[in-house]
């Protein structure tokens, strides 16, 4: 009887012992499938609008979109760039289409808009090609935050030329200064007359010339 309950006890242990093993193993392979992706890659806009430039978009929605949305692309994931490719290619293309601002309506404004958008539909591709690695992917992405950075570059170089014409077509004159009076020698003889005093005004206008008097 008692060899009866010592082979009872030895079973109950090697059952429990292998049922404790197979729960550690199920455990760690569920923990395996929740590995974080830690190869994420970072990058930042590294110009962003002047104010100027901000002022005018206020008012166009679809740009407004995609500089909210980019910011994901900062601190991303390989596969968190992929699958948001296809959203990214969507907002592109509606800011592209609907450019509300008519100084951004000139043509190299709208190549950089298409180039833009290019990229953003080659990194959406890269998600249907299985053997993309991680390092085209990650360049991909770096490659379209640089895009964007030059196209905000761009339109703050339009809004600083824009203010820059502007300033120099405001008429700064002055109120009339007296330089001096001269005194010039008489033609007809010893006396001296005094000249008109010269006067001056200060314009900042480029087609400004002196005249001679």
């Amino acid at each position: 009887m008692k060899q009866l309950y010592s082979l009872l006890f030895i079973f109950l242990f090697l059952a429990i012992s292998c049922n404790r093993s197979k729960s550690i193993q199920e455990v760690s392979e569920n923990t395996d499938t929740l590995k974080v992706d830690t190869n994420r890659i970072v990058s930042v806009v590294e110009e962003t609008l002047i104010p100027s430039a901000k002022k005018a978009v206020a008012d166009w929605r679809e740009y407004k979109d995609v500089d909210e949305f980019i910011i994901k692309y900062y601190n991303i994931s390989n596969t968190e760039a992929l699958n948001n490719a296809e959203e990214l290619v969507g907002l592109i293309q509606l800011m592209k289409d609907t450019v509300r601002v008519e100084m951004l309506k000139e043509l190299n404004i709208k190549a950089r808009f298409n180039v833009l958008h290019n990229e953003a539909l080659r990194l959406q591709d890269m998600a249907l090609i299985s053997s993309i690695t991680d390092d085209e992917v990650s360049e991909e992405v770096k490659k379209i935050i640089e895009l964007y950075s030059a196209l905000n570059s761009k339109i703050n170089t339009i809004y600083k030329a824009d203010q820059l014409q502007k300033s120099l077509e405001i008429d700064t004159e002055t109120p009339i200064e007296i330089i001096k009076e001269e005194l010039i020698p008489s033609d007809e003889g010893g006396e001296r007359l005094i000249k008109p005093m010269k006067r001056v005004s200060k314009k900042t206008s480029i087609s400004s010339k002196k005249t001679k008097e």
